[in-house]
């Protein structure tokens, strides 16, 4: 499965301080459709990511229906991002 969607990175103050993406409604229930075929547990699903060249493996964070794309300080330094900016997400499930 792939997917592409536009987002804004949000701050989370956690106990473990992160930054993610939401993954929008309508792609969150495809993802939700082919997550019992992938998920690892706890319905973590093992994804790609691809924002403008850098390219991650990473998990998509199950979260009040949806789903959240973290986006690792790696990441952002490399794109030169930062909280509230916008960004478009090439997502791939990987099985």
């Amino acid at each position: 499965m792939r997917l592409t969607f536009d987002g804004e990175i949000i701050y989370w103050r956690g106990p473990a301080p992160h930054h993610f993406v939401a993954v929008p409604e309508g792609e969150a229930a495809a993802l939700a459709d082919a997550s019992a075929l992938v998920t690892y547990g706890w319905g973590m699903i093992p994804v790609t990511v691809r924002i403008g060249s850098s390219e991650w493996t990473t998990s998509l964070f199950p979260k009040d229906g949806g789903y959240l794309v973290p986006i690792r300080a790696a990441i952002r330094k490399a794109e030169s991002l930062d909280a509230g900016d916008p960004v478009t997400i090439e997502l791939r499930v990987d099985v």
